[in-house]
């Protein structure tokens, strides 16, 4: 996960409250914010998931998400 697609899947997800979440919601497993946890070179998928279990986001829309649908030719 890129931190382009960690970003889309917060506002996928979340919607209004996705700068908020990465703001100001201090993630247990990190120990700090999402937004402190990109600039430390944590990777983002580690970040979203951390994320998804702090709020509890179901299993099913956890993996997968924030990549663009591919091109077609």
């Amino acid at each position: 996960m890129r931190r382009s697609e960690f970003l889309r899947a917060v506002d996928d997800e979340f919607g209004a409250r996705a700068t908020a979440l990465t703001q100001d919601l201090v993630l247990g497993g990190l120990g700090r914010t999402a937004v402190e946890a990109l600039d430390a070179g944590v990777p983002p998928r580690e970040i979203w998931l951390a994320l998804c279990e702090e709020v509890d986001v179901p299993q099913s829309r956890r993996y997968g998400v924030g990549r663009l649908e591919p091109r077609k030719n």
